[in-house]
């Protein structure tokens, strides 16, 4: 068993899901984004989302791509992705890195899941990554003990939900939308369809993403989902500023919905 999977097993023991932060490595520059990364476990995060920055973020909205962008401009490494890594492991939380898998590549997917784990990481989530074609990304991480997280959509088929459950570890990303990342007034129903789709496939664990923002989104999400996972609206209350103040009081907003006391 893996640290990702204990820790959503423990929670879920708890009778509540897991709030999951996102944040972009070198946001608004690397010491900020990585201190922010520690008020998101202080603020009530269970597991974090480390995001190295790519130039062409296709999946992320304007907020998530304006905040990537800066951070490229900042000289923005790879190598400060691990550094993100191991600073929210000992801060007590569970790193996951959230990457599209380009950079993956240019490190060398063995030598991406081996650095990941020497820093403490326990998964990967490749949202331009399928399981019928991310073999060798598998093959690197199992020898490495790191989780593989794919993501199922509204528009998943029976058959592709079933190859997604299979490859995945540690949990099954469950996108609510079709689009691209960003706050929503509601989350829809599209995400507990797909999170009743990928429990039907076998998945033991599923956690939602894309379109979380509030306290009371939140405590929807958590009543059918082990896991919900809000990234546009934390790094919107950092602000180009950094403000860690603004950004803790929007933590514990969602960390009180998925914890039921809102």
């Amino acid at each position: 068993m893996s640290a990702l999977t204990e820790r959503l097993d423990e929670i879920r023991a708890e009778g509540r899901a897991a709030l999951i932060g996102y944040l972009p490595v070198g946001y608004p520059d690397v010491s900020t984004s990585i201190a922010a990364m520690r008020v998101l476990v202080e603020a009530g995060c269970d597991v974090v989302e480390v995001g190295p920055p790519y130039s062409d973020p296709v999946l992320d909205g304007p907020v998530i791509q304006h905040a990537a962008a800066t951070a490229l401009r900042q000289g923005v490494r790879v190598d400060d992705t691990f550094t993100a890594v191991n600073a929210v492991a000992e801060a007590g939380a569970v790193p996951v890195v959230m990457s599209y898998c380009n950079l993956m590549i240019q490190r060398g997917y063995e030598r991406f899941a081996r650095e990941l784990r020497e820093a403490g990481g326990a998964g990967v989530i490749t949202p331009d990554l399928t399981p019928d074609t991310g073999a060798d990304w598998i093959d690197a991480a199992r020898k490495q003990d790191i989780d593989t997280i794919f993501l199922a959509a509204p528009s998943t088929t029976r058959e592709r939900m079933h190859l997604t459950v299979e490859a995945s570890r540690g949990f099954v990303y469950a996108t609510s939308l079709m689009g691209v990342t960003g706050e929503r007034a509601s989350v829809g129903d599209a995400a507990q369809h797909v999170v009743a789709a990928a429990r039907e496939a076998g998945a033991e664990r599923v956690c939602v993403g894309l379109g979380v923002s509030t306290g009371a989104q939140a405590a929807d999400v958590a009543t059918y989902a082990d896991g919900v996972i809000v990234g546009s609206a934390f790094v919107k209350a950092m602000g180009d500023g950094g403000d860690l103040d603004a950004l803790a009081v929007k933590v514990q907003e969602l960390a009180a919905g998925v914890r039921g006391v809102v």
